[in-house]
């Protein structure tokens, strides 16, 4: 069985549209609806669709996307769980076919989707690389079948077991970014591998939910803040920590010379954050098998 976990963060109108769209493609899987909005009950909306093999969440208090799946990954039954954005739509029962590639690869950990946006372009497929003493991403630049830095959180097959090998997303990075790229890394880290195939293709209308409710300035902080750690956490080679500690000064000095408020708010947020980075750190450095050079050099062509 397949466990599908949809997080729904306001937006409401727009889940219920497409989950209506959707069920068709999901009558065979568990469906696990993980509410995370507090001030507003979707039982209601969700009695009326009166499909039997969904269940819903409600949380207490807004946890962001990550903590939310962690959530419904609990009470999901099936040996794989299906992330699904509520802004995509499926047109197949395309997604199965990642199933043969776990049955043929016992260390894959997920398997990523094309993703078509309203735009019509495709994209799906990452890399990532260090640069300037941190890791970066970027989209790749072909879409073929192949490795994935990392798999979007929208739209993947993952490895339940693996999933809770791995602990699940990292709560560290609430409310927003970094995280699907965080567990990725660090399931390639652990040895595992992630593929991308493009002819599992759904479309990914994509909504600006963080920019509706944040503010443009703090969006910034919270990307700057969790790209530092991801950074510091992740990296284990020690030429690369190297880099990390002296360009984190370089930029902070320049960043007191400019008056960077955004990015000293940035590191300022991450510094408080440091001790427990640590401690995660040093909790998950004894899964992981692959070298952090080893990892980004399968994705310097790409």
């Amino acid at each position: 069985m397949i466990s599908v976990i949809i997080p729904v963060y306001k937006n409401t109108k727009i889940f219920l549209t497409n989950l209506r769209k959707n069920l068709k493609f999901l009558k065979d899987c568990q469906i696990i609806i993980v509410n995370d909005d507090p001030e507003r009950s979707i039982k209601s909306e969700i009695k009326k669709i009166k499909a039997k093999n969904i269940i819903l969440i409600e949380n207490k208090k807004n946890l962001g996307f990550g903590q939310s799946v962690n959530i419904g990954a609990k009470y999901a039954k099936g040996d794989y769980i299906f992330l699904l954005n509520t802004d995509v739509i499926l047109n197949n029962k395309n997604y199965l076919h990642a199933l043969k590639y776990f049955k043929k690869n016992p260390n894959l950990f997920t398997v990523s989707f094309a993703q078509v946006e309203k735009d019509n372009q495709i994209v799906g497929k990452n890399i990532l690389y260090f640069k300037d003493g941190l890791f970066c991403h970027q989209k790749a630049n072909n879409l073929n079948f192949g490795f994935n830095a990392w798999a979007e959180g929208g739209a993947c097959l993952i490895d339940k077991k693996k999933f809770n090998y791995l602990g699940g997303f990292d709560n560290l990075y609430s409310p927003f970014y970094w995280e699907d790229v965080d567990l990725s890394y660090r399931a390639w880290k652990a040895g595992f591998k992630i593929l991308f195939d493009p002819k599992i293709l759904v479309e990914h209308h994509h909504q600006t939910t963080i920019s509706k409710y944040f503010d443009k300035n703090e969006i910034k902080t919270i990307a700057y803040r969790n790209q530092l750690i991801f950074s510091l956490k992740n990296t284990t080679d020690f030429d690369l920590i190297a880099k990390f500690i002296f360009f984190f000064f370089k930029k902070l000095i320049k960043s007191i010379i400019i008056v960077d408020l955004i990015y000293l708010k940035a590191v300022i947020t991450f510094i408080l954050k440091i001790p427990l980075i640590i401690i995660k750190k040093i909790s998950t450095i004894k899964i992981y098998k692959i070298k952090d050079k080893k990892i980004i050099s399968f994705f310097e062509n790409g």
